[in-house]
């Protein structure tokens, strides 16, 4: 279609599925199939390419077979609407990131979600003959500046360690459970997003956060490990008559949750030293904030 209706601006067109959606991502199953599921794809022109030739172009794509390889045409919601089809390449961009080039200030690439610099760098490109596209893309995956990434991960570093190795104790012993079952949560968030930055991959998404891990070669293990952490029994019963100065600095081995806690951060630790971001062998994560931050 594109170099029989529109030879003269072909090549500077890239094509490829990129964006929203867990078909970006690699993940879609047979639950995906109930929205914005079904054969797609994106074409991406120049602004100024596109103002001339977007809307004959994506009639040219409407007209094309609905079915492929057996499956029906996308159907849309319409939350989904327009993120396929012909694209303005900086609107594309735009729209997501909030910026249309690629962060160059610290503030500039904190003032972006993680998630949406996932979404910007997901799926694949078939086709960019003009390299406009991948030139941005291809910016976006050489990941966070240095002293942004050591940031990120000192903040996650220690926030993983208020929620799981000190809130949760002490959210257990007065019998909060709710603040317990956030502070677990919040603990598994940030140990998946330090797994995420230690791999140097961008976190998608929070319900795909635990997904993506098996993709990922550093501490991949930790998925299972966290997986086991909303397998324990409850564990009510290792706190009770526990006082205020009990499990202040051990662990209450009765409380099974608490020991995957200090589980995961053991092996985050241990990475740590591997990678040369910290010296310090202590497993209090907290403790190894000043080092990954050069605050020696």
């Amino acid at each position: 279609m594109l170099y029989e209706q529109f030879s003269e601006i072909a090549e500077k067109a890239a094509a490829g599925l990129v964006g929203y959606g867990s078909e970006c991502l690699g993940f879609d199953d047979e639950i995906s199939r109930d929205h914005d599921y079904g054969p797609s794809f994106c074409i991406w022109l120049p602004r100024e390419i596109y103002g001339e030739y977007g809307r004959k172009m994506q009639a040219a794509y409407e007209a094309l077979p609905k079915e492929f390889m057996g499956f029906a045409g996308r159907v849309e919601e319409e939350q989904g609407k327009g993120r396929v089809g012909v694209l303005c390449l900086e609107d594309f961009y735009m729209e997501i990131l909030g910026q249309d080039c690629v962060p160059e200030r610290e503030e500039e690439w904190f003032a972006i979600p993680e998630s949406a610099l996932c979404t910007a760098v997901s799926g694949k490109v078939f086709e960019d003959n003009f390299g406009l596209f991948t030139k941005m893309r291809e910016a976006l995956l050489a990941y966070y500046p240095e002293e942004v990434w050591r940031k990120k991960l000192a903040e996650s570093l220690a926030k993983a360690a208020q929620a799981g190795q000190y809130n949760y104790a002490r959210a257990m012993k007065r019998g909060e459970r709710i603040a317990a079952e956030i502070c677990l949560t919040e603990f598994a968030k940030e140990a998946m997003q330090i797994v995420y930055l230690l791999n140097k991959k961008y976190a998608p998404f929070y319900k795909w956060m635990h997904r993506g891990l098996r993709e990922l070669a550093v501490c991949g293990e930790i998925g299972d490990m966290l997986s086991l952490l909303y397998q324990v029994p409850d564990p009510a019963e290792a706190w009770e008559g526990a006082g205020a100065a009990d499990f202040l600095y051990q662990i209450n081995t009765g409380d099974g949750r608490a020991v995957v806690i200090e589980a995961v951060c053991n092996v985050l630790v241990q990475t740590l030293n591997e990678m040369g971001l910290s010296r310090v062998q202590d497993n209090f994560l907290q403790s190894h904030v000043a080092e990954v931050l050069h605050i020696l």
